[in-house]
This record gives C-alpha cells, structure tokens and sequence, in this order.
C-alpha cells in the first residue's frame, strides 16, 4: 500500500483540537481569576509543564492522518479537559476534594459527592507533556531517604507529596495493598507528611474465588461507612447506578474496538487504545465526556474498517507493550510506525477482561466493583502467582495477531524483572520475538529516548530483520 502523507486536511485538524485546548485553558485562568492562577502556579510549579500539552499533540500526531489523527487528538483534547476539571475541583471544591491511589478506581468516591485525585496521576501526565518534569519529585524523595532503586512512578508521587505541590485536603486518603511493595510503603510516607489517617483496602493474594469477592466487597462497605463517618460523603446508590451505567457503555465501545482492531492491517493504534484507558478509566469512569470519547473513538474505527484504511499506513508488525509505557518517550509508537511500520495494538495498563457491572442492586454493584478493582490490569500483572503477569502476554498475542512482544523494562519494578528470564524461555519455545527495553518509567536519566531508540533499532535489525522504511526520520524527532 502507497504511504500517504498527512495533508493540508490532516493540519487542519491539528489546528483545530490545539484551538480547543487553549479555549478549555484560558476558560480555566478565566474561571479562576488571574491572580490566584499566578499563585497557583507558585505554589503548583508543574501547572507550567500543563501548558505543553499542544506539543504532546504535535509530536503524537506528526506523520499520522485521517480518523487516526483525528483519534488520537481528540484523545489528547479529552484529557486536557479533564486536567483542567481537576484543577477546578483544587482550586474550588477543596471541602470535597479526596486523595487517593491510582489502582483504587474513584466511582464510589463520585457516587459520595467527594472529587477525587489520583495521587500518581501527575506522575504519569508531567513526563508525557516535560520529559524531566519529575526529577526534581524523584530526587527529593530519594533525598529523604527512600531507595533509588524503587519505582519512579511512586517517588514522583511521594515527592511532590513533599515538595507540598498537590492541593491540601482534610479528606482521609484511600488506598491498597496493590501493586507492589513499593507502592504500599509510599503511603506511609504520604500519610505522615499530610497529617491525615488513611483507609487502606486490603486484596486477597488469590483474588479468583468467590470467598475472595466475598470478602473484598466488605471491605468496600467498610470503606464507605468509614468514609461517611469521616469525611462530609453521603453514598448515594442512585448516583453509583448511573456512573455504572456509564461505564458499562465505555467497555461496550471498547470491545467493539478490540474487535474491529483484530483484522489486518488495523483500523486504529496506539493512544486511542491505550491512552484513552488509562486515563479514562483511572480518573473519569462513566463521566458524559469520557463516554462521548470512546463512543467517538469506536466510530472512527468503524469508519477506517468500513472503508479499509489502516490506522497505520505501512503496518508491518503487530505488537503489544507490556509494562507501563515509557512516560518521557511517549511518542515511541510515532517513530516506529514510521521507522518500521509497527502498529501497537494493546498495553498492559489497557487490558482487562471488563465484565459489564450488574446495576440492579447496591449488593451487585458492590459485586461487579470487586471484581473490576481486583482484577484491574497491573493489580493481577504484578502481585500473585506468576500466571497472572505471563498467561495474559500470550492471550493477546493469540488475540490480536501479533508479530512480536515488547515489554517495557522499567528498572524499578522489581516484580516483572523477576519473571523476564520465564517469559524469556516460553517466547524461545513459543517462537517468538521478544524485545525487552531497559528504561525507567518517570527518570529520562536513566535512559533517554536515543537509548531507547538504539535497542529497539538493535532488535528490528539483527532479530526482525526489518528494513528501515526512512532512514531520515531520527532528525525530525524533537526533543
């Protein structure tokens, strides 16, 4: 198939979502007033790195065109939304305003009148929009003595906990036992620093019996009951039903999507499967916007299907990305459908087997939560027996009629390094290509984008044997 570039149309486009990002920007500062914008800032030095978001735009959407293009910055544009929702809940809800840990999903938290913020989110987004923009987090915590060899994702959190750079809240925090070591021990820290006691919801090691279920669903009642006792948060069983219907309507355009991206070549990539979920799903589940942007992004699909157009015009080789993607080279997948026309179809943080949640009773809600929250993607990849990290690798391989596997190596998660040597020798076995990167998630001091450039350029040529399909492509690359 001839490559087309993107065109006068397809700038259009990303003229267009930039526009609409600074309108939901300037809408904010207005909201907020001037002056206290210029405090905030002050006081929330990562609010600056925000305004980068139009060049997350560029580098995500140069040399892609089409529904694709059009996909991947709505993505984007949703997200800024809902960034700047969350600054408004900081700057004027703070009575209401309730921390808590990225995997403990926040639909209760809504359906109790609370706003929630995920403590890690930052430490996701900021890399993304300012490659460095968590070194000074990281390098603060690890100035307070935690270990350099903990995940990044948790001292950036712990940091900006320290710096004092997320709002103030007199909310007790929620949140787990899940994923890792790393991630519980954090909440001590966070806890001590903030002042405020902290519920802390505690998952089975075999979470897959109906004992387990059993369990865990008490733990969310006594969730609620002591949220309701501590915190101004009424549950409202109405509210819940109606996010969770919500939600069910996302998974439904989500599976669509899956399904439609099965055949080759694919009609939609990269951010629009996984960028969508992993902030849609963590931060906003079942919020109008969030629904109309997966409805959205199933309908884009269909378009390229019914009309035959790949997402990526020279698809090559299917993969998956397993692991957290790389943060501070969030573009990876722009450089290698250019460079060798990889097209990544699934990433781990994205798949869940998403059973729809019964809405006819508060018991199965509670029910359906559970299971979601327990069998979310990382919690079952990164905790229990070794089955949960390595059989759901191969199930999408088989699913999405992959050509390979890259898994992204972060240094700090000590939990999947264990198991790589294992999935070594089952991919040897299985015949297949294995491509492992040696990163850090949130630290582009460990290895820059160049680092992570050269080993995949490593594997493509003397594993794939792949041919460079642009030789040029490594001087266009901002930095």
């Amino acid at each position: 198939m001839a490559k087309i570039k993107p065109g006068l149309k397809d700038s259009l486009v990303f003229t267009q979502y930039s526009v609409l990002i600074w309108y939901y920007i300037v809408k904010l500062v207005i909201r907020h007033g001037p002056y206290d914008m210029v405090r905030d800032i002050i006081r929330y030095p990562w609010i600056l790195d925000l305004l980068k978001v139009n060049g997350l735009l560029y580098r995500l959407t140069r040399d892609r065109s089409g529904e694709y293009r059009k996909a991947v910055s709505l993505t984007v544009l949703t997200i800024a939304r809902q960034i700047a929702e969350l600054l408004e809940r900081a700057f004027h809800e703070s009575d209401k305003l309730i921390l808590h840990e990225d995997l403990v999903p926040p639909e209760i938290f809504y359906a109790m009148g609370l706003k929630p913020w995920t403590i890690e989110a930052m430490g996701l987004v900021i890399p993304m929009l300012e490659p460095r923009g968590m070194e000074r987090y990281i390098d603060a915590c690890e100035n307070e003595g935690f270990p350099a060899d903990i995940c990044s994702f948790v001292k950036s959190a712990v940091g900006m906990i320290l710096e004092e750079h997320l709002p103030p809240t007199s909310i007790p925090i929620v949140t787990s036992n899940m994923p890792c070591d790393g991630g519980m021990s954090s909440y001590s820290i966070i806890t001590k620093k903030r002042k405020i006691p902290a519920y802390f919801l505690d998952v089975p090691y075999q979470f897959h019996d109906e004992r387990a279920v059993e369990y865990f669903v008490g733990e969310l009642k006594e969730m609620i009951a002591w949220l309701e006792k501590n915190s101004p948060g009424k549950m409202d069983w109405d509210s819940l039903r109606d996010r969770l219907q919500k939600r069910n309507r996302m998974v439904e355009m989500e599976m669509e999507m899956w399904e439609m991206i099965r055949q080759k070549p694919a009609p939609m990539a990269a951010e629009p499967i996984y960028l969508s979920h992993l902030w849609a799903y963590n931060n906003f589940p079942g919020s109008s916007i969030s629904v109309e942007l997966f409805e959205k992004l199933a309908q884009m699909t269909r378009k390229n299907m019914e009309m035959g157009i790949p997402a990526v015009r020279n698809e090559k080789y299917r993969t998956l990305l397993w692991n957290p993607p790389t943060a501070h080279f969030f573009d990876l997948f722009v450089w290698a459908e250019k460079a060798y026309g990889v097209t990544c179809l699934m990433d781990m943080l994205s798949y869940n087997r998403q059973p729809l949640i019964d809405t006819s009773s508060p018991e199965t809600m509670l029910n359906g939560l559970a299971r979601n929250i327990m069998d979310g993607p990382m919690v079952r990849h990164t905790r229990g027996p070794a089955e949960n990290y390595l059989d759901d690798i191969f199930r999408i391989y088989k699913t999405f009629h992959l050509d390979m596997i890259w898994v992204a190596g972060h240094i700090g998660c000590k939990n999947s390094w264990a198991l790589s040597g294992v999935l070594r020798e089952m991919c040897r076995d299985k015949g297949i290509p294995l491509l492992i990167i040696e990163y850090d998630l949130c630290d582009p001091r460990i290895t820059a984008r160049e680092g992570i450039i050269r080993q995949v350029e490593t594997f493509m040529d003397n594993v794939m044997k792949a041919p460079r399909l642009n030789q040029s492509i490594m001087k266009r690359i901002p930095v």
